[in-house]
């Protein structure tokens, strides 16, 4: 191997299922041959089994579903709210002034940490939900969006003056465009974070939702039906990741290479 020499799309599939194959023989070995208890932490099988009793006797598609509109719901919200302010706070210095010190500290804020005001505020139902993964959403991607819109080259900017473009146009025909790509690709890895916040939400108060399956397994020991909603939570993301990555390579073809 060479630094930075890359590899062929096949071999990249190639190496990360060798990774997952590896994942599980070392899982296995581990529990099979009982240097790890059950009690801590189930085998492969009996992590299978479980997930299989979950799906069939205890409607855990249910819980997927309620898990996948929650994560969206809040999501999409953050998403339409700070998108605008991102925009603004990247176009405009004395906006990006007036916001960026507030937003730069509500960032650090753990969403977690305001789950008994929104238990409060708005209950124990799905609109508390929401607002988590809103909250640890949100000031993300205003920030990273600003940055994006910030970071055009400026000589861009000055020919578009030079030939004549109003300010808005600036905005619309020379910010957004270049910016468009990486406002997507910020999508991408701020939604992979939101799963974080959803099963945080959902182990408070809860009566769905893969979280509130994996707070129940916790009480019963159960180690196989908390891996098993574990890796439902991954292999999720990671559908979701391929989806993100094969719409931006659509959308913004001339950013891929």
């Amino acid at each position: 191997m060479k630094p930075l020499q890359p590899v062929s799309a096949g071999a990249r599939v190639g190496y990360g299922i060798a990774f997952f194959a590896l994942f599980v023989v070392v899982w296995s070995i581990a529990t099979f041959g009982g240097y790890v208890q059950k009690l801590f932490l189930a085998d492969p099988l009996t992590m299978v089994a479980e997930g299989w009793n979950l799906l069939v006797n205890h409607g855990f598609l249910f819980d997927i579903g309620m898990t996948i509109w929650r994560v969206l719901g809040g999501f999409v919200l953050a998403v339409i709210l700070a998108l605008p302010f991102g925009i603004l706070m990247g176009a405009y210095k004395p906006v990006e002034a007036f916001l960026e010190p507030f937003v730069s500290f509500a960032r650090y804020l753990p969403a977690s940490a305001f789950i008994p005001l929104l238990i409060l505020w708005a209950g124990i139902g799905e609109t508390q939900k929401l607002l988590v993964i809103f909250i640890g959403s949100f000031f993300q991607l205003v920030l990273m969006i600003a940055v994006a819109v910030g970071g055009i080259r400026r000589d861009l900017v000055d020919a578009a003056y030079t030939l004549g473009a109003s300010d808005s146009s600036v905005v619309r025909r020379v910010l957004l465009p270049n910016a468009a790509p990486e406002i997507a690709e910020i999508f991408r890895l701020v939604l992979g974070w939101a799963w974080t916040y959803v099963i945080v939400a959902e182990l408070i108060g809860s009566s769905s939702g893969i979280g509130h399956m994996i707070t129940d397994s916790q009480a019963l020991l159960n180690t196989g039906q908390i891996i098993f909603g574990i890796i439902i939570i991954g292999l999720i993301g990671l559908v979701s990741d391929f989806l993100f990555k094969a719409v931006n390579q659509r959308l913004f073809p001339w950013a891929q290479a």
